[in-house]
């Protein structure tokens, strides 16, 4: 089984230095079920692809086991010749430095995302090309796969479940090697060895930055610990603890609001959101990092908006939202316009698509600047509103709120806030990226040296208004 990955990253060559392996070098490395090679075919300043050779010994893995039904099957089999969980064993023996995400020579390098290409020859993709792309593609991934015919001699036999995958991606090096590491094994769903309490643990270590907010959350854990119900649950019960925000997170929001309250702030923006809306004729909106729903509450309000969908990371901002809402006591017509959806901002998700109109209100400072890129790449390209909206603080008019500390954020969860040429020149490239066109406007009182205290950005397509 072969596995190659490139990188175009002038100089190229420091791939060996994220990988720990010299390009000028053929490495190899005894395993329980073969030999692996590590070897660089190409090596330029331009281009550096290195490549994972792994030949599986079919004798080696039945010696001293007893033989199935079939008693030829342990001889007569795929395992040699097809990308499979052995491939995830000789990643993390080949590449284990690397997928801690550390270089010693390169650290700034190593946490840096950067342009890959990954190569695949072989994967059995149990579930087809749907599956293929409904894993991969929500982390970022482009995918181009072809479907292997049964015998390139005999068309007539049809195709088989083996495809030759092409990724690519810009991620850093760590998470692209363990989006390999998890997810090669639950498309092959056939792990071959003993799934017990560790791989939980293994799971969780290698996933727990990306799958809690994976649409495909239940499918991969459950096919990665083979259907094991008690495992299964246990996995899902940690990822969604861990993805929900703790009593701390609703202090922060608390404190926010004060700041901003005497601007009457929150209503202003809303305000401003739904003007916008309202002129563009959306009538199926959906709110990305809805929260408690306070946006979703004021759209209901409004008979033009049909369909309504909340979506949060937090499950815990999920409840407090259906609370607020009081969705069990909704009569049956209203409670068909709205719907909450437990689900990410970054990765894709086809319940999001067909929608008239897309905001993001007081969310993009809360991402991390590595992740800023995804969630610009699903709200433009993969929901693909006609209209989208994102709002965020000037941080330019922190200097007018006397009750925060100079060089301080309006609340503790933001990662960044942008002046307004930062923001301007973020929406400008995003727009050019995307085929859109985008408009800059202030919300709430403008200062004339600072600006407004919000900033929003207005992007549309095609026709919309």
């Amino acid at each position: 089984m072969l596995l190659r990955i490139t990188s175009t990253t002038a100089p190229a060559t420091d791939l060996g230095y994220l990988l720990h392996k010299n390009p000028a070098r053929v490495q190899s490395s005894q395993l329980a079920f073969g030999r692996a090679w590590v070897f660089y075919p190409e090596a330029t300043a331009e281009r550096c692809t290195v490549a994972l050779l792994l030949d599986v010994d079919p004798l080696g893995l039945v010696r001293g086991r007893r033989p199935g039904d079939f008693l030829l099957q342990p001889y007569v089999n795929d395992r040699p010749y097809v990308v499979s969980s052995f491939l995830s064993v000789a990643l993390r023996d080949a590449f284990s430095t690397a997928m801690t995400g550390r270089s010693k020579e390169r650290q700034q390098l190593a946490a840096t995302a950067l342009p890959f290409l990954v190569e695949l020859t072989g994967l059995p993709c149990r579930g087809g090309e749907r599956l293929l792309r409904a894993l991969f593609e929500p982390l970022g991934y482009t995918v181009a796969a072809r479907r292997r015919a049964l015998d390139e001699r005999f068309p007539a036999w049809g195709e088989s479940s083996y495809h030759d995958v092409t990724l690519t991606a810009t991620r850093t090096l760590r998470e692209l090697l363990q989006h390999l590491y998890v997810l090669v094994p639950v498309l092959d769903n056939d792990k071959h060895y003993w799934v017990g309490d560790d791989e939980v643990d293994k799971l969780l270590r290698h996933a727990e930055d990306w799958l809690p907010a994976h649409p495909e959350r239940e499918q991969i854990t459950s096919r990665y610990l083979r259907y094991q119900r008690r495992l299964t649950r246990e996995a899902l019960s940690r990822l969604v603890d861990d993805a929900d925000p703790d009593a701390e997170e609703v202090v922060h929001a608390a404190a926010e609001e004060q700041l901003e309250r005497p601007l009457s702030l929150a209503r202003r923006r809303a305000d401003a959101v739904l003007e916008v809306l309202a002129r563009s004729g959306a009538q199926r909106v959906v709110d990305l990092g809805c929260g408690e729903g306070r946006l979703i509450e004021a759209l209901l309000r409004d008979r033009r908006f049909t369909k309504v969908l909340g979506v949060d990371v937090a499950a815990s901002a999920i409840e407090r939202a259906g609370e607020r809402l009081e969705l069990p006591r909704m009569n049956e017509r209203q409670r068909a316009r709205v719907e909450l959806l437990h689900g990410s901002l970054i990765y894709r998700d086809p319940r999001l698509a067909g929608m008239d109109a897309a905001i993001a209100v007081e969310v993009i400072e809360h991402l991390e600047p590595d992740r800023v890129d995804l969630f610009t790449r699903n709200l433009l390209e993969f929901i693909g509103a006609p209209l989208s909206i994102v709002t965020t603080p000037n941080a330019e008019y922190n200097a007018r709120f006397d009750a925060l500390a100079a060089g301080h954020f309006r609340h503790a969860d933001h990662r960044v806030e942008w002046t307004r040429a930062q923001f301007a020149a973020w929406a400008g490239e995003a727009a050019q990226r995307f085929g859109c066109s985008v408009e800059i406007a202030p919300v709430g009182d403008v200062d004339e040296q600072l600006g407004a205290p919000t900033q929003m950005a207005v992007f549309r397509r095609g026709g919309a208004a």
